[in-house]
């Protein structure tokens, strides 16, 4: 297998080659940190490259190699994770410049999970300021791009997760979700983008923040990907505000349960932001036709969103203020957002009006098994398309863009996105499943059933691929 090969193939594969003794933890970093330094300067997905750690971390691996076969799950396999997360003694910027020289001194529970399963951390990847962009083009970093064509985003906020994990620069990654974060960069970048139910994954040391809408997840190739490393940073940390009990099976078992015909639900309207364009509407009756063959019970009709719209921007601006950072050293867009703030009583109040429009979602669940909605409203945006707009003009825009999205955040409900073709453009075309809460295991099933029927992984952006 050539390097190409190597850097484009699975995470699960890459460890069994690994415990095979067919390519070291070593030869695995040499080959991913050699493209990033060839290609990294024109994709822009890593903020911070800690080569000479990972360098270090491989090198012990391979030796351990010799002298142990007991390992955990993903032994010596590259991974990223997002510049919003910290890893002890590696920069931690939140998508900003005055937080260049802040460097925890500790990992976050996502972060001591992936390396409790034998990951070596390549860098952190490129994320909008704070999160709260779905396109990631903070002030004073290179923007990140998406490989399959460099004029358009890779999405937001795990932008810079999404387009390295396209473009062979790891072999999956960490990313989160607080509003389509996850699901919308992995549609952007044609990749399996997995939202995990809320408790699912803890939010240690720290405690929910935003009301539990934001949750931390896998960017991978493949649905097994996805899945095992969802089993691998689940399980409650002590002091945890929500939780959930471990999967029996586990979620990597749950690609190849033999389920049932499924109760299905599919939309291209999102109450009351209006239609998905003609690239998204035909992603999800592709994919609703596939559906159909695979023998599920398919139907139009969704949940009614409208009530969400309100309180969710009001939760969500919350986040900017609630970040710490003095208003001036804010991009534009969240310096309108921080002023928009409004008192402790108005967030209380919309937490709980969310919540109750939560419930109306959630009940639209006791008939359906799974929905199926388009990831955006429409195709990605260039990069910097949206720089000359007004704050209020973008934000309007970015409400009209992800609308699919918050609801499932709002709710708590797990969320699976998944590649089904390409536009005009030579842009990944996606859809997402939204299952009732705490079943990942169906979406994760449902996931894999489609991709066995409409294999993605044998596609891979010219640009990464060429010289």
């Amino acid at each position: 297998m050539n390097e190409v090969d190597l850097a484009f193939t699975p995470a699960l594969e890459l460890a069994q080659l690994i415990r095979r003794r067919e390519v070291s933890p070593l030869e695995l970093v040499e080959i991913y940190l050699e493209r990033i330094e060839q290609l990294n300067p024109q994709l822009g997905s890593y903020f911070t490259v800690t080569a000479e750690l990972a360098i270090a971390d491989a090198k012990a691996k391979t030796e351990l190699l010799t002298t142990t076969s007991e390992l955990p799950p993903f032994f010596g396999v590259p991974i990223s994770i997002k510049d919003l997360n910290a890893v002890a003694d590696v920069t931690c910027t939140y998508g900003n410049p005055a937080l260049l020289n802040n460097i925890p001194n500790y990992d976050d529970g996502v972060v001591t999970r992936i390396k409790q399963a034998g990951f070596t951390i390549l860098g952190k990847t490129a994320t909008s300021e704070l999160g709260s962009f779905p396109y990631s083009e903070p002030t004073a970093f290179p923007p990140a791009r998406n490989p399959w064509n460099l004029e358009y985003t890779p999405g937001g906020s795990s932008g810079g997760a999404a387009a390295a994990v396209a473009a062979g620069l790891c072999a999956i990654a960490q990313g989160s979700d607080g509003g389509g974060s996850i699901r919308g960069p992995a549609a952007c970048c044609g990749l399996v983008g997995l939202k995990p139910s809320r408790g699912r994954v803890s939010k240690a040391p720290v405690g929910e923040r935003l009301a539990g809408i934001a949750v931390n997840g896998p960017i991978a190739r493949t649905v097994a990907d996805a899945a095992a490393v969802l089993d691998t940073i689940s399980g409650y940390v002590t002091g945890d505000p929500y939780w959930l009990p471990d999967p029996e099976p586990s979620f990597l078992a749950a690609t190849q349960t033999k389920l049932g015909a499924l109760r299905i639900a599919f939309d291209t309207n999102i109450s009351p932001l209006g239609e998905a364009d003609a690239n998204c509407q035909q992603g999800v009756r592709q994919t609703v036709q596939l559906l159909e063959q695979l023998g599920h019970h398919v139907e139009q009709r969704s949940p009614d969103f409208s009530g969400l719209v309100e309180p969710f921007q009001i939760v969500w601006q919350a986040g900017v203020a609630a970040s710490g950072l003095p208003v001036e050293a804010l991009q534009p867009l969240n310096r309108w957002l921080f002023a928009r703030t409004g008192s402790v009583a108005q967030y209380l109040q919309a937490v709980s009006q969310m919540q109750v429009v939560a419930r109306q979602i959630v009940a639209f669940f006791d008939t359906v098994d799974v929905l199926v909605l388009p990831v955006y409203l429409h195709s990605p945006i260039r990069v910097g398309e949206w720089a000359s707009l007004s704050p209020e003009e973008t934000f309007q825009n970015i409400i009209e863009w992800i609308a699919p999205c918050p609801p499932a955040n709002a709710t708590g409900q797990p969320a699976i996105a998944i590649p089904v073709g390409f536009d005009s453009k030579g842009l990944p075309i996606s859809v997402q499943l939204i299952g009732k809460p705490a079943a990942e295991a169906t979406l994760i099933n449902l996931a894999a059933q489609l991709e066995a029927a409409n294999p993605w992984i044998h596609h891979r952006p010219a640009f990464a691929i060429s010289g």
